[in-house]
């Protein structure tokens, strides 16, 4: 009897690993618009269902090339196979160490083991935290830069002031999030330490910028302008309605945004450039993270990276990611915005956010970056033109 009901448990649990590959395919292929998912759904039970630890890292293996959506299933497998092997007694500490560890694996799928790990054991979860103040992975430094946060405000409570400004500014150099950097920079300006925050996120502040050129009924996005073909400053171009040249417009704004509103107007259906050059120390691989409302192309060394023909659907940093290759010495950086037609109040912004970073957020700073621009006190928006 003992004997038949181990070749039974063999045979299920041979069963459930020769399912779990086929069943995870299926979820890898589900697509938006709700392709893929009644099949998805099924294979998610079959996946979840009697599943061990081997199946909870199968399916912590397939994050690795999963898509968003896919994503979301595997994430919801994995926490009922986890909930259902603590309620066994099982641990999954060991594999799901090895996985979190590992740095080659996605980064929301290593916090989500860590989470795991975090939950079945709180005291080596935190004994794990002061080691991922450098992580690569943004999700996995939020812990240890606010444990070093809290540090830092109890010595400022006490009046450690020297203390504080130290482990604030050991968490500023880790924290690459804003909602991170924001109130280190805030606390450590009221500890008497000004914070260059464009510096600090990589932002480009100094640019040269041609227009306007004609964007009426939209039309500009695709519309080849004379600065797409070339770079001379001394050249003049025939606009939208009348003759334009290259200007400078340096942005003192704390988070890097270049108004072009400022040296061309209020203006509507309209397009312009904006132009810069980057001194790399070394060639290396690179982000490009851009904030804009606006409608925009991107070029790098004359090479056409992206763009989006969309507007005034919001702006926030490190909207757009983009992977570029620097080369070492001199690159150019080439963007195009267009402004279209609204005229809402909500629509008057033409401006754009852009910096250079490695994967995780750490700024790229380039060899020829010049101090960030003094602020300047704030002045009221000239009047919309009817352009």
């Amino acid at each position: 009897m003992k004997r038949t009901l181990a070749l039974i448990l063999l045979l299920t649990t041979s069963t459930i690993l020769c399912s779990s590959p086929d069943s995870i395919k299926t979820i890898l292929e589900v697509g938006p618009e709700g392709k893929g998912n009644s099949k998805a759904a099924e294979a998610w039970s079959k996946i979840t269902e009697n599943a061990d630890v081997n199946s909870l890292i199968m399916v912590f293996d397939a994050m690795d090339k999963a898509g968003p959506i896919a994503s979301n299933w595997l994430r919801s497998a994995a926490e009922v196979i986890a909930k259902n092997l603590e309620k066994s007694g099982q641990t999954a500490i060991d594999p799901l160490g090895e996985y979190f560890m590992d740095q080659s694996h996605p980064p929301k799928a290593r916090r989500f083991a860590f989470e795991l790990i975090k939950k079945n054991e709180p005291i080596t979860a935190k004994a794990l935290i002061p080691g991922l103040l450098n992580d690569p992975s943004p999700e996995l430094r939020r812990d240890a830069i606010s444990s070093l946060i809290d540090q830092a405000s109890s010595l400022k409570k006490e009046g450690k002031k020297s203390a504080a400004i130290l482990i604030y500014r050991q968490a500023l150099n880790a924290a690459v999030e804003e909602n991170q950097v924001n109130p280190i920079s805030k606390s450590l300006k009221e500890l008497g330490i000004e914070v260059d925050l464009p510096k600090h996120f990589g932002f480009l502040m100094r640019w040269n910028v041609i227009g306007p050129f004609d964007n009426t009924e939209r039309k500009g996005f695709e519309t080849i302008f004379p600065p797409e073909e070339e770079i001379n400053f001394s050249a003049k171009y025939k606009g939208k309605e009348k003759e334009t040249e290259w200007v400078s417009l340096a942005s003192s704004d704390s988070l890097g945004k270049i108004d072009l509103n400022k040296p061309f107007g209020m203006l509507k259906e309209t397009t312009a450039y904006a132009y810069t050059e980057f001194e790399s120390k070394s060639s290396r691989t690179a982000e490009l993270r851009l904030g804009c409302k606006n409608a925009w192309k991107i070029w790098v060394n004359g090479k056409y990276i992206f763009g989006r023909d969309e507007y005034h659907r919001g702006q926030r940093i490190d909207q757009y990611k983009l992977n570029i290759q620097l080369k070492e010495g001199k690159n150019t950086i080439l963007v195009k915005a267009c402004q279209n037609e609204q005229t809402e109040e909500w629509t008057v912004q033409w401006e754009f956010q852009l910096r250079v970073c490695d994967e995780s957020g750490v700024a790229i700073l380039a060899s020829n970056r010049k101090p960030t621009p003094q602020s300047e006190k704030q002045s009221r928006r000239p009047r919309r033109s009817k352009s």
